[in-house]
């Protein structure tokens, strides 16, 4: 059984690490490269790191700031926001990147994904899928930073980006976002029945028992989260010892 991963998200604007509610709201709660040095120094198993205005602004990556956030981390690193391209993927790997995470490239070609699994291994495509639930009772996707309603079914699009090359999905519900309400195990498990590739679960952690019922009932193969470790005293090796007391396998063992 793979083991357990909990991976800190930091989203930043203009170099300032943020944090919202529901995709909206955001406010100042650090700078990147600090909040980057703590977590090397609590051994996080991963870091994901999103720039939340690239795409809205329709402007590349700062490579740049990859490069001197990557310097900075000593754990594996994914980074996303306005990725468009191979090349551009290229380009932010080369910055020193682990991972990319895409999210609205590739409702506008998915041949990009295939692509890229091609030249760089599915190892490094991480398809994001940030999803809300519809009157109707469906869960759909939303791109451009959760602003716009795909109209694709998250079960159909999951499906369809592991076909076409992802090597793991980040699916985030917008609507549990930032509230410490607990992930949307029902989300997360419309993608875990679906696809065989690693899920990581986001949106909505609040403590360590939602880790549990991510992982345990939505059978999400990560954790991802922001505000818990943000805005209370709760670290991730904290959360690695309750989970390993709940029997689920996770990486390190201090």
């Amino acid at each position: 059984m793979l083991k357990t991963r909990i991976i800190p998200t930091l989203l930043y604007k203009d170099v300032g690490l943020v944090k919202g509610v529901g995709f909206n709201s955001w406010r100042r709660v650090d700078t990147v490269i600090p909040a980057i040095r703590v977590y090397n120094m609590r051994e996080v198993d991963e870091l994901i790191l999103l720039d939340i205005t690239a795409t809205e602004e329709n402007r590349e990556p700062d490579y740049e700031e990859i490069c001197e956030f990557s310097e900075s981390c000593f754990v594996p690193l994914t980074v996303g926001g306005g990725i468009k391209n191979v090349e551009q993927i290229r380009k932010v790997l080369r910055s020193g990147a682990d991972k990319v995470t895409i999210n609205t490239a590739a409702f506008e070609d998915l041949g990009m994904i295939k692509e890229a699994s091609r030249i760089f291994g599915k190892q490094c495509i991480v398809v994001s899928i940030d999803a809300k639930k519809g009157e109707d009772g469906q869960y759909y996707c939303y791109s451009n930073s959760g602003k716009r309603n795909t109209g694709n079914l998250v079960s159909i699009w999951a499906d369809q980006v592991e076909k076409s090359g992802a090597g793991e999905i980040l699916i985030t519900s917008i609507d549990k976002d930032g509230t410490m309400q607990g992930y949307d195990v029902e989300l997360i498990r419309k993608v875990t029945e679906i696809v065989t590739i690693p899920v990581i679960a986001s949106g909505g952690a609040g403590e360590y028992e939602d880790f549990y019922k991510a992982i345990r009932f939505g059978r999400a193969d990560a954790v991802a989260a922001a505000s818990i470790f943000h805005f209370t005293e709760q670290t991730p090796k904290n959360a690695r010892e309750y989970l390993r007391s709940k029997g689920i396998p996770v990486r390190k063992t201090e």
